[in-house]
């Protein structure tokens, strides 16, 4: 009769061998060609003895005694005959001379394809994984059957579908003054410490989009567990995905996880729905990349960013948008908000200018109204929504004409109205402007758990000058 106890320790310990061996074989079976390390200074290693495209994988051999066989890294240039390679994450234990491989599948070891092949479909929708598509959430496998590549082929610009409907993004300010259209790239221009996570959280659980895509890239990893608990909740993670990389990741994976997000994004986009992009932060990608390119030896420009750096922001950015329709004027979107850090909140920052010039508008976080506790702190003011013109009528957009005229006339005159220096009735429009401010001020400001639908913020900034 057969023992029913516990499992036979030994033979535990012998099926795991043997599937460590298995794996061992799986990899040295469709092996072709290997090289040697030659130099490894800094975040770059250098190899000879392979011939590989740039943005391949590799696996450089590890010696006996670590708890890894070989260290993940990607070929990121070349010069002559020499590889130049940055690994996937902190390697120890790299001997001049380590033996590199092509990884199986990749070009030059027997696959088809140089391009990465991250999984997508409706089986990641409440799920958080990093930037290699590997669960974080400990939930299990992901459900899905689909792999595809990482990069994709751009859209005729003469085939997107026009930006023509609203996107309810549930803010009352952004509703009404900015106004939002499905397919539209927004940035989210801020210093640290202004709101700009709750912000994001707060359209991520209230936008009428059927997708929300979150890509924290670079951001502090207690961050990205407090965003997806406390600020995204489980009413927003449930039709979402979110796609981690910390800071603590290495560059490559940093890049990786931006462009993974927009893959997701173009993926559901593909399925016909519409989906909100959320990119945290469009920066920490641009400083992804300005790591990588000066360690290659790109030489620096506009504040230590290599040129290479200005020409990977429109090509990711450009990915977002609306796709093709069909027949029937049907097809998916990709609204998107990237976050943009301004250094010391400067405007003028070389990645927040580029920002500023391919997408489609910017809201401004302003760290004065953050301090005053004016929560969303969007400056107005500074702000603004370049497809909101073709997406509202006209007495719609007199009324935000007449709004931020208002508001620019009490906040040049505040200094006197502070100290008592204006008197009622100089100025017609001024007496306006402090009549109304306190019901402007009230407006503009929103709780955290507060949700404000498109229609209700329309017919509130309406009612306040109705009402007048």
């Amino acid at each position: 009769m057969r023992s029913t106890g516990a499992p036979n320790p030994h033979l535990q310990s012998w099926r795991g061998m043997l599937a460590q061996a298995r794996s061992d074989v799986s990899l040295c079976t469709t092996i072709t060609q290997s090289g040697r390390l030659t130099r490894a200074v800094g975040l770059v290693l250098e190899a000879v003895g392979l011939q590989l495209p740039v943005g391949s994988d590799c696996l450089i051999e590890l010696p006996p005694g670590y708890p890894q066989r070989h260290a993940e890294a990607e070929v990121v240039g070349f010069a002559g005959e020499r590889l130049f390679l940055m690994p996937q994450s902190e390697v120890a234990g790299l001997l001049p001379g380590a033996r590199v491989f092509a990884r199986p599948g990749s070009a030059g070891a027997g696959g088809d394809s140089h391009t990465k092949r991250l999984p997508v479909g409706e089986g990641m929708l409440g799920r958080v994984v990093d930037a290699a598509g590997r669960p974080l959430d400990g939930l299990g496998p992901l459900d899905v059957a689909r792999k595809v590549p990482l990069s994709s082929p751009p859209i005729n610009p003469l085939l997107r579908a026009p930006i023509d409907s609203v996107l309810d993004v549930g803010v009352r300010a952004i509703n009404a003054m900015l106004t939002v259209g499905r397919g539209q790239r927004m940035g989210l221009f801020a210093g640290s410490g202004v709101g700009k996570s709750v912000l994001l959280g707060m359209m991520a659980r209230y936008t009428s989009a059927e997708v929300i895509v979150v890509g924290l890239i670079g951001e502090r990893g207690r961050e990205v567990k407090d965003f997806i608990e406390n600020t995204l909740g489980e009413e927003g993670l449930a039709r979402a995905v979110v796609v981690a990389a910390p800071a603590d990741n290495s560059p490559l994976l940093r890049l990786q996880g931006a462009a993974y997000a927009t893959c997701l994004a173009e993926h559901f986009r593909d399925q016909g729905k519409d989906v909100l992009l959320i990119m945290d932060s469009l920066t920490r990608y641009a400083m992804a990349q300005r790591e990588i390119a000066l360690a290659v030896g790109e030489p620096p420009a506009t504040k230590g960013y290599p040129p290479s750096v200005f020409a990977k922001l429109p090509a990711l950015v450009e990915r977002a948008g609306n796709g093709a329709r069909d027949a029937e004027g049907r097809g998916g979107s990709i609204t998107a908000f990237y976050t943009v850090l301004s250094e010391g909140d400067d405007q003028q920052d070389p990645i927040a200018d580029s920002a500023r010039a391919i997408l489609d508008g910017h809201v401004v976080l302003s760290r004065t109204l953050a301090e005053a506790g004016h929560y969303p702190a969007i400056d107005i003011e500074a702000s603004i929504s370049r497809a909101m013109t073709a997406l509202i009528p006209p007495s719609q957009f007199e009324t935000v004409r007449r709004f931020k005229q208002m508001l620019s006339r009490y906040q040049r005159n505040r200094d006197l109205i502070s100290v008592g220096a204006y008197a009622a009735g100089h100025d017609l429009q001024l007496d306006q402007a402090i009549a109304m401010y306190p019901k402007i001020e009230a407006f503009l400001q929103q709780a955290m758990h507060e949700r404000a639908d498109y229609a209700g913020s329309i017919a509130h900034i309406t009612g306040l000058f109705e009402s007048r």
